[in-house]
């Protein structure tokens, strides 16, 4: 499918004007939205990618620059700002989600229905926002660490654990999560899947023996082809359900 892709502005949280990056197919028609939470190395070539990746699949793909506030400067450097501050506000993180919603909601070739896919710290804020953002139609958590924080994990940031927030969630969630990943580990997982369960969420997880913390991301040592297709053929096989 042709697509077009560019970097843009969008009003995010408190209405700070922030980067994002949007793809969509350059075809006629109307189309699903898909919102992309980057993970912890921030906005880099990877996560760029599988924003064209998706919009080659028919969706208009959004990926906001959860780390703007933090530069400008080498993504390196503002990746290290961020981590030394101990991660991303989550109430900031949240407003920029929803204000990339808004975004693609205005967008005149948007379909009904729009998702979010995170990856890493961007799957806590992709399992946080099925619950927070009303109008998400379906979210896909990509290793997200810490929805089960350790004691020391919770901070003025990041005040409140993500799996205390399951009983609001409000959307079909797809789990994708390497069995040799150390956060989120396997036992945390269980417990994640526990929890949906107890509250009646509809959800699926699938876990990949062999692959660890970033399995999809080409550019890492942590990449591995196989169940990267795969995962990614689960993630299309989700969307096809709950977005199309």
């Amino acid at each position: 499918m042709n697509l077009t892709a560019s970097m843009i502005k969008i009003n995010g949280h408190n209405n700070d004007l922030i980067d994002a990056y949007i793809a969509k197919p350059s075809n006629e028609g109307n189309f699903p939205g898909m919102i992309v939470a980057h993970h912890m190395p921030g906005m880099d070539e990877w996560s760029l990618e599988v924003t064209r990746r998706l919009a080659h699949h028919g969706f208009i793909a959004i990926c906001p620059n959860l780390h703007y506030r933090s530069g400008p400067g080498p993504l390196n450097e503002v990746v290290q700002k961020v981590r030394d501050s101990g991660g991303l506000v989550d109430e900031v993180a949240i407003g920029d989600i929803a204000a990339a919603l808004t975004h693609l909601n205005n967008q005149q070739s948007i379909g009904s229905k729009v998702g979010i896919i995170g990856f890493c710290s961007g799957g806590r804020i992709a399992y946080m926002a099925s619950a927070k953002i009303n109008g998400i139609a379906a979210a896909i958590d990509c290793w997200g660490g810490n929805i089960i924080p350790t004691a020391d994990r919770i901070t003025v940031a990041q005040p409140v654990p993500p799996i205390s927030m399951t009983s609001e969630i409000q959307c079909p969630l797809l789990g994708i999560f390497g069995n040799e990943d150390s956060n989120p580990n396997v036992d945390q997982v269980d417990s994640i899947e526990v929890e949906l369960t107890k509250l009646g969420k509809v959800f699926e997880f699938h876990r990949y023996d062999g692959a660890g913390h970033g399995f999809f991301n080409r550019s890492s040592s942590t990449y591995r082809p196989e169940q990267s297709e795969d995962g990614w053929k689960k993630v299309l096989e989700f969307c096809g359900k709950y977005l199309d």
